[in-house]
């Protein structure tokens, strides 16, 4: 045997000092049904060490006779699982990229690809430190967007959103199911299954959150839901559901990042009740005797190539299949239960982008677009007396081309933030990333950076910025900061016609101010 001489010892332990924090034991974690060991990882920016806890199953996987039924609870699987990788990803497609409107009377279209994985419900948690140092911290529990066809966990790091808490909050990042696998809607959907099955994956995983997060140090009465665009629209969905009164609760307030309301039908509607005949009409179910049953038995790569055709059928910028008022977890149009005030939540925090529409619009069409005909494409249950008076209503706003970008950005993004503001009563913040040019998804690297510098890499800004959200969910108060640096002034509640906009001078500095909400812009969201 070779004498382990003092040098030796020497570079063991020096090299035991070197190994990355990846390379520790992180603590496993008792499911009940499952025990998942994490992993250690150092921030990339601060080098704080943090605990992950990717790919943990919530839920069944949703295939065979689960496709279309409400999500299930996971079976037990023995031994230690490493959650140190992303899961598969849910089955995708895209946006709409038809110049005309399937479901204006006597139109009909199709496209064509494919897609992914059906077994998807998984999500990821992200605890500053380590979980056995953590005890009773706010949670963020955020939603991707995607407009709820497309998205997933992979590509978010929840560690960036732990910097920006102060190392003050715990993240969990959650996966649903997404177009026809999720929203599939119509009548036969309501008799033998279950209606927007993608939103119960949401609510399904807060209920796993509530039972389980206080084991990753997390404290269940202090969870705050959050997402971007149908992730916003998600969080809508949610602070609605059950009529505003969900029990036991689920989240004690609400973050919307480009609130995504689409027009949403009840879900035998005549619209609704195409897209259940298109499915079943491509999947060769029209003979069977019992249709949903015929779609829950065809191969998973057939329904995916039938739900990329679908979406990408659609009007330019729409998506197909999105939530439905389906009279049981969504038990109203979400306008009208936000006008009756009863909601989910104490507090809510909204931001908006100026020119959310842009991305949404066919800009080859910029020098031939006619304002009505877009609207009764975007619109297709309206009667020409509502499209006159849409059009009327914008007719000021610049070319045909800007006209109809507004009207995308208002109607499906915008005015529906402001309808939620309004329903909490003036218990809840506004913002506005105005950033030239203030296209959609524009303040996603703000928040998500991935470590890298944003595309305006001021400090100042960023931490004002970023900041605010894990700021709210610590504290339900946008002016109750954990960085004394922040340049941010004071931030009155949003009383109808105030909010903080994040802006640059043409010089490149931040500017960052209290502004009075356009009446013009809140005449045309009445």
């Amino acid at each position: 045997m070779i004498p382990f001489s003092f040098t030796q010892a020497f570079l063991v332990a020096c090299l035991a000092f070197a190994l990355p924090v990846q390379a520790v034991p992180a603590p496993v974690v008792d499911l009940g049904y499952a025990r998942y060991q994490g992993m250690f990882v150092a921030d990339k920016v601060t080098n704080a060490t943090h605990t992950e806890f990717l790919g943990i199953r919530y839920a069944a996987p949703p295939t065979g006779a689960r496709r279309f039924r409400a999500p299930a609870p996971p079976e037990a699987t023995p031994g230690v699982q490493l959650a140190g990788s992303q899961a598969l990803t849910c089955l995708q497609a895209g946006q709409g990229n038809s110049p005309d409107s399937p479901f204006r009377p006597g139109q009909h279209k199709r496209a064509a690809d494919l897609g992914a994985s059906e077994d998807c419900l998984f999500l990821n948690v992200y605890v500053p430190g380590s979980i056995t140092q953590k005890k009773s911290l706010p949670v963020i529990f955020w939603i991707h967007g995607g407009g709820y066809v497309a998205g997933s966990t992979s590509g978010l790091d929840g560690n960036n959103l732990i910097r920006e808490s102060g190392e003050g909050v715990i993240i969990v990042l959650a996966q649903y199911r997404l177009g026809l696998f999720g929203f599939l809607p119509g009548q036969k959907v309501k008799e033998g299954g279950d209606l927007n099955a993608g939103l119960l994956d949401q609510q399904f995983a807060l209920r796993w959150l509530q039972e389980h997060i206080s084991k990753f140090g997390g404290d269940p009465d202090k969870v705050t839901i959050w997402g971007q665009s149908a992730g916003a629209g998600s969080v809508l969905q949610h602070v609605v559901a059950n009529g505003g009164m969900t029990k036991p609760p689920l989240f004690r307030a609400a973050i919307t990042s480009s609130t995504f309301l689409p027009s949403q039908y009840a879900y035998n509607d005549r619209i609704p009740e195409l897209l259940y005949s298109e499915a079943v009409n491509q999947v060769n179910c029209s003979s069977a005797t019992d249709t949903l049953e015929c779609l829950r038995e065809a191969e998973a790569d057939v329904l995916e190539a039938v739900n990329t055709n679908i979406n990408q059928s659609g009007f330019f910028g729409t998506f197909v299949f999105v939530p439905v008022v389906d009279g049981t977890l969504i038990t109203d149009r979400p306008t009208q239960v936000l006008r009756r005030g009863r909601l989910n939540g104490k507090i809510s925090y909204s931001v908006t982008n100026p020119m959310e529409g842009a991305d949404f619009v066919n800009q080859s069409i910029a020098s031939t677009v006619q304002v009505a005909d877009y609207v009764s494409q975007l619109f297709p249950n309206l009667q020409p007396p509502d499209i006159d008076g849409a059009t009327r209503l914008y007719a000021g706003l610049g070319s045909n081309i800007s006209q109809v970008i507004a009207i995308m950005g208002e109607s499906i993004f915008i005015c529906p933030t402001y309808y939620l503001l309004r329903g909490f009563g003036g218990n809840a913040f506004k913002g506005e990333f105005a950033l030239p040019p203030g296209n959609h998804a524009q303040d996603v690297p703000y928040y998500f950076s991935n470590g890298l510098p944003p595309p305006f890499a001021d400090p100042d800004f960023d931490n004002a910025f970023a900041d605010s959200f894990a700021d709210f969910a610590i504290s339900l108060n946008t002016n109750i900061r954990h960085n004394s640096s922040i340049i941010t002034p004071t931030w009155p509640l949003w009383m109808g016609t105030n909010e903080m906009v994040f802006n640059m001078t043409e010089s490149g500095s931040p500017i960052i101010k209290v502004v009075k909400t356009s009446n013009t812009l809140l005449r045309r969201c009445e």
